[in-house]
């Protein structure tokens, strides 16, 4: 069983641990650089991005991230996520890790008041279509050519995309019941 860990510096982090918790997959709280060393896996939930982005540089967890991801971390980003493994934004602030070849435009879909719920179909999951909250979400508006599109919304907005053992989507699956979100990210971490 691999090792996962949920990056603990603010969002979602309960909500990720109970849907890993679920599946019957051990998780910790990640706040430190030493506690990304032994992990196969590291999600980065959803919250506010640019105290994430800030909090991430406070704590000293850039360089070890970027590496780690660089050799194999599977490392899974949503919403707020999704803006920090970015290697572009639209925005000039925050500086996101670049550890997926995307460009993301910050709460692209609209504001609070915007945000909807939908279902989605993502390629690598069987069943029926998976059902998505999206909050104040990110727009992916550019793709590099090594990125996978696992799902679109309306055939046309990328929301669900994975580089290598990088996966993200920007829509929250930790807010739903349905844990084959998760238990994909588990199979790409222990990959």
């Amino acid at each position: 069983m691999p090792k996962i860990g949920i990056l603990a510096i603010q969002g979602d982090v309960r909500e990720h641990g109970l849907m890993l918790s679920a599946i019957g997959q051990q998780w910790e709280e990640v706040r430190l650089p030493s506690q990304l060393y032994d992990l196969d896996g590291l999600i980065i939930p959803g919250g506010e991005s640019t105290t994430i982005v800030q909090m991430i540089d406070t704590y000293d967890l850039r360089i070890p991230l970027q590496s780690l991801a660089t050799n194999g971390l599977a490392v899974w980003g949503t919403c707020a996520g999704m803006i920090v493994v970015a290697k572009k934004l639209s925005d000039r602030k925050p500086v996101p890790l670049g550890l997926i070849d995307i460009e993301v435009s910050r709460n692209a879909f609209g504001r609070q008041i915007d945000s909807f719920e939908t279902t989605v179909t993502i390629t690598g999951i069987d069943g029926p279509p998976v059902h998505a909250v999206f909050i104040r979400a990110p727009q992916v508006i550019n793709v590099g050519p090594n990125v996978d599109v696992l799902s679109t919304l309306g055939n046309e907005d990328p929301v669900v995309i994975r580089e290598n053992k990088i996966l993200a989507t920007s829509f929250h699956p930790e807010l739903t019941h349905d844990t084959r979100m998760h238990e994909l990210f588990v199979r790409i971490a222990g990959s």
